[in-house]
């Protein structure tokens, strides 16, 4: 294949698609004060269909040569496992509760949507932009027919008692709240530092949880 100024002219204009379809998906995730917004998606999307198109046609020149035979595909590849490392650096554990994942398998899908741009497939790149960007804000309304439970951590500080853990394990369980997870630690003073991971039903209101708790002695903060 020869290269020509109009060749290139349609290479950029390739990723010049594929850096607005990016920004579409960027531009959903910051309204939302997400970790990447415009600016990463767009990034993501236009370098990876740059790469694409290097990886098609970047060796055109040598591919000609007696002897020569290269992979198209070889260097696309890598751009998957790139964008891998770069969604890892947008996931975050607080507190047993994971944060970044839809955002870290956006970019993922960005990179995608740049690698099929890059290859030319415009319709296919375009119509998945539209569908991821309708996904998220879809999703994230609140269906009444998807009883998903919550969870919620519970940090306070109690008397160093035999029976104060149990009375409040008591409680919680008496409505319904199911503790997944306990941490407990001596503070040396009489107190103890207790940390709950409770699961909540659908629309609990968190603050029936302050109600809850505070006719028990124990709890000291």
């Amino acid at each position: 294949m020869d290269i020509t100024v109009f060749t290139e002219l349609e290479f950029f204009f390739r990723i010049l698609i594929a850096g607005i379809c990016g920004g579409l998906i960027g531009y959903e995730r910051n309204n939302r004060l997400k970790e990447a917004g415009i600016r990463t998606h767009l990034i993501v999307a236009l370098a990876a269909a740059l790469i694409m198109v290097v990886s098609k046609y970047g060796f055109s020149d040598v591919t000609t040569l007696k002897g020569v035979a290269l992979d198209p595909s070889r260097i696309a590849a890598q751009i998957v496992t790139g964008v891998g490392f770069l969604g890892a650096g947008m996931i975050f554990v607080r507190n047993q509760t994971i944060s970044g994942l839809t955002t870290a398998a956006g970019v993922w899908a960005t990179a995608g949507i740049g690698m099929t741009i890059g290859a030319g497939l415009y319709f296919l790149g375009v119509a998945a932009t539209l569908l991821i960007v309708a996904a998220q804000m879809t999703l994230h309304k609140n269906f009444t027919w998807l009883n998903f439970p919550v969870a919620e951590q519970i940090s306070m500080e109690i008397e160093d008692t035999g029976d104060g853990v149990a009375s409040i394990r008591d409680k919680l369980l008496s409505h319904n709240l199911e503790i997944i997870s306990m941490k407990s630690r001596n503070n040396g003073n009489g107190l103890i530092s207790l940390d709950l991971y409770v699961k909540l039903p659908r629309n609990y209101n968190v603050t029936q949880l302050m109600s809850l708790l505070s006719d028990n002695p124990h709890i000291k903060s």
